[in-house]
């Protein structure tokens, strides 16, 4: 059966995706928490409309190009300069001091910012120790090492090229000392940029660099789930000098490392390296002797019995020989016990079987412990727990003379024991989930600020495009005005041409070379019902008007011939859009341009023009005139 996560997808699909991205891209993130990776994956889900962690995985393979949406989404790169200031504030008072004034004067200062996305922490680092040391100091003393997962970023921060918005929490005086204004952005520093050196590095699995005196890890460790976590700072561990301390992000407390690290200023995350001691060496007493060896085993007899803890001599026959208060009261021995064979004794084998184990340190001439040995006293309700030694004993001028067994009542102990590592553990539980939700606190906050820069750069954008779309707008506001004009001023030729056109004559029309009508005019409409849309790019022939165009053709014609001048004018009789009989005089002229003939006017008229000839004998439209004609 396949269990289900809350947000109904399959968790093996998910580890089924993690190592294909592990296998195809080198990007090992089994030890990312799984609700962090299980959280950015489903954003890219998401954008691409995929439901499942398995759809995902197969969209992967079908479109490499989405790896790089991926990995940038999974990879979060917040950082900023100064980023919590108050925290730089006590490195640079409560650590640099002490790093600028450890060792030799020219001693080199090595530090290594893990995680360091596009550089700006890395650069910060560098403002701090130039600050503390002086330009120079700087450049002969100090190597900042920067390493991330993420090549972009890596190629971004080393370019060291920030826009104004990025740099807006570099004070100004450091802003002004230790970057340069290029055309909309600014970059740091080309020699200090020197000192700082960016490279790949995988902090689960990569050898971490050495001989560190400063390692500064912000914000990067809360991403790993705990046992990621213990492995990678273990590797930091090693790397820092004995002197050497670690600089952690506010989500990240080291709780579970103490053994490892102490505090420096636990609030802002400062730790200093607690390097590996060497044991003590242990003391050893000589024998107390007396100048009265008799007063002497008295009170070692007296001592012995008095002790607060059970003992008991045996001899190297296994006899009983000494059984001290506390014995005989726990295990109810009398006098009359004393010389028996041990093995003839309840105590030999309850609480614990102690025959074999006193053959085995006759042998081997060394203790043997055992420890928490749970006994039912047959008087007490209560279990009864012992620590039990079994030991030589020895006497320097016979060697082994016997053994002696030891019990120690740990009761109490072994209960308070109990119940502290009862406490330890809810204790831890409740520091790991502190931790986890810290972390997941912070890691929510990074995600939120990654959003909210994004929103913000969209903002930006959609000023942007405001802006242009302001600017398209008053241009085409600056065209429409134009062409406003444009048509005033085409609305009043056309005016001025239809009056022309009205003072020409009741009608008229303008053919190109090919006898296809240009011109319409209103007259014309009037005259025969047909508007000027409908005869436009119409064959003059081939209009059905009323107007015997047969009759006018080879007037027509003749006026296109090259070098035509002058008007030439006939009768005809037509019929209007009435449908009545009108008597016409049409006279035609060539339209010209440079000499050549570009098309035919003709002007229709009801009588013939006062004064104009009446046509020539022989000639189109020969005999008499329209009414009117004549001199």
């Amino acid at each position: 059966m396949v269990t289900i996560t809350g947000d109904g997808e399959d968790p093996r699909e998910l580890e089924e995706l993690l190592a294909m991205l592990k296998e195809n891209r080198g990007f090992d993130f089994s030890g990312y928490k799984r609700s962090t990776l299980m959280r950015r994956i489903g954003r890219r889900m998401v954008a691409v409309g995929l439901g499942t962690f398995g759809e995902y995985r197969d969209f992967l393979e079908a479109q490499p190009e989405e790896y790089a949406a991926l990995f940038d989404n999974l990879l979060i790169n917040v950082t900023g300069f100064f980023r919590d200031a108050p925290a730089w504030e006590a490195l640079a008072e409560r650590v640099v001091p002490d790093l600028v004034k450890t060792g030799p004067p020219a001693r080199p200062i090595r530090v290594w910012s893990a995680g360091c996305s596009t550089g700006e922490e890395a650069y910060t680092l560098a403002m701090v120790l130039a600050e503390a040391l002086g330009v120079d100091g700087f450049r002969d003393r100090v190597k900042i090492y920067a390493t991330d997962l993420d090549e972009a970023a890596l190629q971004a921060a080393r370019a060291g090229a920030y826009t104004e918005r990025k740099v807006r929490d570099v004070p100004p005086e450091l802003r002004a000392r230790y970057f340069e204004p290029l055309q909309s952005s600014y970059v740091f520093r080309r020699d200090l940029r020197r000192q700082v050196i960016f490279g790949r590095n995988d902090l689960t699995k990569d050898a971490p660099i050495s001989r560190v005196d400063l390692l500064v890890v912000r914000n990067t460790l809360m991403y790993f789930n705990a046992e990621t976590q213990a492995g990678i700072l273990r590797r930091l561990h090693f790397a820092l000098n004995d002197s050497g301390y670690i600089f952690l992000g506010k989500a990240e407390m080291l709780l579970n490392h103490g053994d490892w690290f102490e505090p420096v200023d636990l609030r802002k995350r400062l730790f200093h390296k607690l390097p590996r001691r060497a044991r003590p060496p242990r003391l050893t007493l000589d024998d107390a002797t007396g100048a009265n060896a008799a007063r002497t085993a008295q009170i070692r007899s007296a001592a012995l019995a008095a002790g607060p803890v059970a003992q008991l001599a045996l001899d190297t026959e296994d006899n009983l020989v000494v059984a001290n208060t506390q014995a005989e009261a726990l295990f109810q021995l009398h006098a009359m016990d004393v010389g028996r064979p041990f093995q003839d004794l309840e105590v030999s084998f309850r609480p614990v079987e102690l025959r074999s184990i006193i053959e085995r340190v006759k042998q081997e001439l060394r203790p043997v412990e055992l420890q928490h040995v749970e006994w039912q006293r047959s008087s007490a309700a209560e279990v009864c727990v012992l620590d039990v030694v079994v030991g030589p004993l020895y006497d320097t001028a016979h060697g082994l003379i016997g053994v002696g067994i030891s019990f120690n009542d740990v009761t109490r102990y072994s209960r308070l024991h109990d119940e502290l590592e009862h406490a330890n553990e809810e204790l831890e539980r409740a520091y790991q989930e502190l931790q986890s939700l810290n972390e997941e606190l912070e890691t929510t906050n990074e995600e939120l600020q990654s959003t909210n820069e994004e929103l913000q750069s969209t903002n930006e954008e959609l000023e942007t495009m405001n802006e242009e779309l302001q600017s398209t707008n008053e241009e085409l506001q600056e065209i429409n005005d134009a062409l406003r004009f444009r048509t005033g001023e085409l609305d009043a030729a056309n005016a001025f041409l239809a009056s022309v056109l009205q003072s020409l004559g009741t009608a008229v029309i303008v053919v190109d070379d090919q006898l296809r009508v240009t011109v319409w005019s209103q007259g014309a409409e009037e005259l025969w019902g047909l508007r000027a849309d409908e005869a436009n790019g119409q064959h003059l022939l081939g209009l059905d008007i009323g107007l015997p165009v047969r009759e006018i053709a080879p007037l027509v014609h003749r006026s296109l011939e090259p070098g035509r001048t002058g008007r030439a004018g006939t009768t005809v009789d037509a019929i209007n859009r009435r449908g009545r009989s009108v008597r016409l005089w049409i006279e035609t002229s060539q339209l010209s341009d440079k000499g050549a003939a570009q098309g035919v006017i003709l002007i229709a008229n009801h009588t013939v023009p006062h004064g104009a000839a009446a046509p020539p004998a022989g000639a189109d439209g020969a005999g008499a005139g329209p009414p009117g004609a004549g001199g």
